[in-house]
């Protein structure tokens, strides 16, 4: 679908692929080692979907920060789509050669590539394009944009693209919707995924621009929207593209219903959740747990002008964390890192702020089968005897488990095991102040956040530091300053959440592999560079099933959580998102939703319900 980012989705699929090179035939669909499809070639639309929702109306919606460019497929300027609650990504925008399901786990299907060929070996693919496949204006596209658009993003975009495409050996066009892909031998399993997630740009209009520089001139796209007003750094207006030329294939039908969607921009969620109890905006995403249990008794939510859910999902959480960057030297041991884990309070902070409404996160794979729980057995065990010696003895003698507290703030325990690590890694107390044995620089970092609602929660933590002698400075910095220091890794802890998938692939470098750690824009949050995690990446690159990749990202995991690159915080299997109840929806919720942002372009208005609305606030005033 269209909301289904390149990056990271996309790079978690792979083709269903033939037996034999000699059969490379065309497919409509690809999925994970070859696992059977659930739809057919013949399949209509999705069953999440109502194909006969009715189009038209305007809706409103918010996104976090600001804005300088229009461009997201670059390194500079601060795009549109680093938003999490904004509903319009960039796939809004453009169409990808083929696309996700929300229902169905690890698939694709043709959207600009009416098929795909590939042999056994995987040594190629190609890509055969629909004729009626246009941008918006008119221009058809071809498979000589497809081929440019990938050779103009390795060399021009962002470093991601580089990276994630760098076991494509040569991309080349047969004919003018045929296009073809030549893979690196031995390259990455999911790469076949990753090329299938491309969006293709109109070579022609790029004529004469500088695609490495950042614009507010609208980009011309082939999705079902087109960005029609800016207004720079304050919002962006999308209006559905009435003769989209894919609005009647399977994988698109009844989708992106409404006819203007207006995304204005707050640089405080405070703000924007203010404008959404005036009515100044139709739809929030609640991320707050005691936000949702205290300030949802509005008028509008007494009189039912607006409706609140919590939605239960199956999407695997990943990890937020407290990350250390470990390319400074303060955090470089990793039993610095260990102690001060155990001052953060989970059961206290659950308890106090969040009202009991999450679980504390115990693996990088959380709320997955990919978790790693217990001791290490059976394969993932034989895994780890390799790297024996070269990964903390823990990981063979003891279940990764954070701090448990009785939630009074009482950490009494922790701290005195928090000063016994510092002291083994060469930390004493002086006057009142933790300093260094060698040195006697004492223990200073900054902690750097751009939300003011978050201070809530880390100033509480800092405290608990101040007790066992660390000064700790909290600095709250606006959207634009976080994502530069952010990028150039200009900070000492963060809070980051590494989001993950049903089968992680080239996605691992990003986030764990060590030559992500140096360049700049990278996920590699934390700085991890070590050997044994590249090692186990690439094993798991090479897995042939996923009953092969489970132990190894176990594995993974378990070597990840040894390490304490970051002091886990929380999850929860659910979204929850309240909304004026103008809006309908299918009836059915598709398992793999996890945001409203997700599910969003399958809902519709109501024009009744929207006008009822608007007479009971019209005599409410």
């Amino acid at each position: 679908m269209r909301w289904l980012a390149v990056l990271t989705c996309a790079a978690a699929l792979l083709p269903m692929l033939p037996a034999t090179a000699q059969e490379a035939k065309p497919v409509h669909g690809m999925s994970l080692y070859g696992d059977p499809l659930k739809y057919p070639p013949d399949f209509k639309h999705f069953d999440y979907v109502n194909p006969d929702a009715p189009k038209g109306g305007t809706v409103k919606t918010s996104a976090n920060g600001t804005f300088d460019n229009l461009n997201p497929f670059i390194l500079k300027g601060v795009s549109f789509i680093r938003f999490s609650n904004d509903l319009m990504k960039s796939g809004q925008l453009f169409d990808s050669l083929m696309d996700g399901t929300l229902d169905e786990p690890l698939t694709a299907y043709g959207t600009i590539a009416e098929t795909v060929e590939m042999p056994a070996d995987r040594s190629w693919m190609i890509f055969n394009l629909r004729p009626q496949a246009r941008f918006h204006d008119g221009s058809p596209i071809t498979a000589e944009d497809v081929v440019w658009t990938y050779e103009t993003l390795i060399t021009k975009g962002h470093p991601q693209y580089r990276a994630i495409f760098a076991g494509v050996e040569k991309a080349e066009v047969l004919a003018e919707r045929r296009v073809k892909f030549t893979l690196k031998k031995d390259s990455e399993r999911d790469l076949p995924m990753t090329v299938a997630g491309l969006t293709p740009l109109p070579k022609k209009w790029w004529e004469g621009k500088e695609f490495d520089k950042p614009t507010l001139e609208p980009l011309l796209g082939s999705g079902p929207y087109r960005i029609t007003k800016v207004d720079p750094g304050r919002s962006i207006t999308w209006e559905r593209v009435k003769d989209w030329w894919a609005k009647d294939l399977p994988t698109q039908k009844g989708t992106s219903n409404v006819d203007v969607v207006q995304v204005d921009y707050y640089r405080e969620s405070t703000v924007a959740f203010e404008a959404f109890k005036a009515g100044q905006i139709d739809i929030h995403e609640e991320n707050t747990a005691q936000n949702w249990a205290t300030k949802y008794d509005f008028p509008a939510i007494k009189d039912g002008l607006v409706t609140r859910e919590q939605v239960q999902h199956e999407v695997p959480q990943g990890m937020q964390n407290f990350a250390f960057n470990t390319r400074r030297p303060i955090f470089e041991d990793a039993r610095v890192r260990q102690a001060l884990g155990y001052l953060f309070d989970f059961e206290w902070m659950n308890k106090s702020f969040f009202y009991d409404s999450y679980t504390r996160t115990k693996s990088y794979f959380e709320n997955s089968d990919m978790a790693a729980r217990g001791l290490p057995t059976g394969r993932e065990l034989t895994i780890l005897e390799k790297y024996r010696g070269k990964i903390p003895d823990s990981v063979f003698t003891t279940e990764y488990k954070p701090p448990v507290y009785d939630g009074s703030g009482n950490i009494r325990d922790g701290v005195r095991e928090a000063l016994r690590l510092l002291k083994e890694a060469g930390w004493s107390s002086k006057n009142g102040k933790l300093v260094n044995d060698k040195t006697g620089k004492p223990f200073e970092f900054e902690f750097l956040i751009d939300d003011p609602r978050f201070e809530r929660i880390v100033l509480p933590y800092l405290k608990n530091l101040e007790r066992i002698g660390v000064t700790a400075r909290l600095r709250n910095v606006d959207a634009a300053q976080y994502e530069n220091r952010r990028r150039e890794y200009d900070y000492d802890m963060i809070s980051i959440r590494i989001g993950t998938s049903l089968a992680p692939g080239m996605e691992l470098r990003e986030y764990y592999g060590s030559k992500s750690a140096e360049t700049p824009g990278s996920l590699n949050t934390s700085g991890v560079r070590n050997p044994v995690v590249d090692e186990l990446i690439d094993l798991a690159l090479g897995a042939q099933s996923r009953a092969d990749l489970i132990p190894v990202i176990k594995a993974l995991d378990r070597v990840l959580l040894h390490n304490y690159y970051g002091i886990p915080n929380w999850y929860s299997g659910m979204y929850r998102v309240a909304y004026w109840a103008k809006f309908k929806k299918p009836p059915t919720q598709p398992k793999y939703a996890s945001q409203p942002a997700t599910v969003f372009p399958t809902w519709w208005i109501d024009p009744e319900a929207e006008a009822q609305i608007a007479q009971k606030r019209q005599k409410s005033q």
